[in-house]
């Protein structure tokens, strides 16, 4: 199941940014007292008792404005609307209803979306000026201070009273693979091969998908549901493209919720900064990968040198494990599959307790901890507290003597002497008294 989105709407300078970043926790939208600074849609993940969602901040809409950029700012919001779970409709408890709050309402009613109508700037919490806005016919009104920080937590309790409950979507049956990469790698050419039959738009050119595409499917026996995503441009290329900005957002929920990422790269072209990228969004969301080079059938190099070149680019993930094919041949995909499973495996693998520590000992015997103004780290014991990915904790008299170096060379250890190849592992070190 998608996250829910939440979209913040309102007529310029009522508080909408300073709203985002409040529930965001982070300054992530900028805030000013010039109306009109918001133009693009910012988004952001957020959390409230439990649920998790996306919180997308608008343009301020103004229907009668000689603003050069109105046009565009409501073709934002438009989007916003179309894609929203739940739509906050911010006006301004100091100036009142406005006619630009009577006109956004009537465009909200038009929308078969739950709409939460929360009334800004009530920094005394006079409710009294709650009244006027019944007339927008929206709802009850809500009451809340964005710079005190009063009313948001009953805000975000009506909010997530309207989010679709938990399904069993949610622990579906069968690996969920995501392929993702730069527009025009051949990823829905890769999910008609590997279906067998034609299921997805393939084109020439760039960005045919914008909707992340589930297609369950069996192979081996087995149950699994490809996920088949728009393709991700750079940030500024994205600013550029209306529909595109929510095909980014789509395509970054499909990879946290995948069990296996496929990230795809097209071997007729050189290792872009995007694929990087790419790849580097993967690997902070934990999740397991498998590198497909695709269009080998128009290979421009040697392949260790491809791999050299890979290593070099994706130091940060030196676990990744790759495979050459092509789509338009079907050379290499009979792999794919296989090669999904074990990173699967690995990213699900559960090592005991005694396992761990004699792996520990081991690696302590040839090198043991560093030591700081005379002060020896000393590592208890480890243990394994999770897996999807694999989460070690290592118990230590202190941890603030752990460097990043010997971090890394525990991590390589434990991937000597087990098999974590295509997934991130997790090292946390804490203090004895935190066990």
């Amino acid at each position: 199941m998608e996250k829910p989105i939440v979209a913040i709407v309102g007529r310029a300078n009522v508080g909408k940014s300073t709203f985002f970043n409040k529930i965001c926790g982070k300054r992530l939208s900028i805030v000013d007292d010039v109306a009109g600074v918001t133009r693009d849609r910012l988004y952001a993940d957020a959390e409230w008792c439990g649920r998790k969602f996306t919180i997308v901040d608008t343009g301020g809409v103004e229907f009668k404005s000689d603003d050069y950029f109105q046009d565009e700012i409501k073709e934002q919001v438009d989007l916003a609307l179309e894609n929203a779970t739940v739509i906050v409709f911010l006006v301004d408890g100091q100036t009142g209803v406005t006619l630009g709050d009577i006109e956004v309402a009537k465009m909200l009613r038009r929308k078969n979306i739950p709409i939460v109508l929360v009334v800004n700037k009530l920094d005394n919490f006079d409710i009294s000026n709650l009244y006027d806005f019944y007339s927008l016919g929206i709802g009850d009104p809500m009451p809340i201070s964005c710079t005190q920080g009063r009313g948001i937590g009953d805000v975000l309790d009506k909010i997530v009273s309207y989010f679709p409950e938990k399904t069993g979507e949610e622990e579906v049956a069968g690996i969920k693979i995501t392929l993702v990469g730069r527009p025009n790698v051949g990823k829905s050419s890769l999910v008609n091969r590997l279906l067998g039959k034609k299921r997805v738009v393939v084109s020439e050119i760039e960005g045919t998908t914008r909707d992340s595409v589930t297609i369950p499917f069996r192979c081996n026996k087995k149950d699994y549901y490809l996920v088949d995503t728009a393709g991700l441009r750079r940030q500024r290329g994205v600013e550029k493209e209306s529909v595109e900005g929510y095909s980014v957002l789509r395509s970054m929920n499909a990879i946290e919720n995948s069990d296996v990422v496929l990230i795809v790269f097209d071997a007729s072209k050189e290792i872009a900064e995007q694929d990087v990228r790419i790849a580097g969004y993967v690997h902070e969301a934990g999740k397991p990968s498998v590198v497909i080079v695709n269009k080998w059938d128009l290979k421009t190099m040697d392949k260790n040198k491809y791999i050299e070149s890979l290593k070099d680019k994706l130091s940060f993930m030196s676990y990744f494990v790759v495979l050459f094919v092509s789509a338009l041949t079907g050379k290499g995909l009979s792999e794919i599959m296989e090669t999904v499973d074990k990173v699967y495996k690995n990213s699900s693998r559960r090592i005991t307790t005694g396992v761990l520590n004699d792996i520990l000992q081991d690696a302590i015997l040839n090198f043991e901890p560093p030591a700081k103004n005379g002060q020896k780290a000393k590592i208890m014991f480890v243990t394994e507290v999770s897996t999807n990915p694999p989460k070690f904790v290592f118990f230590c008299k202190d941890p603030t003597l752990i460097n990043f170096s010997y971090q890394r060379y525990l991590e390589n250890r434990l991937r000597e002497k087990v098999d974590f190849s295509g997934t991130p592992i997790e090292l946390i070190f804490k203090g004895r008294e935190e066990e």
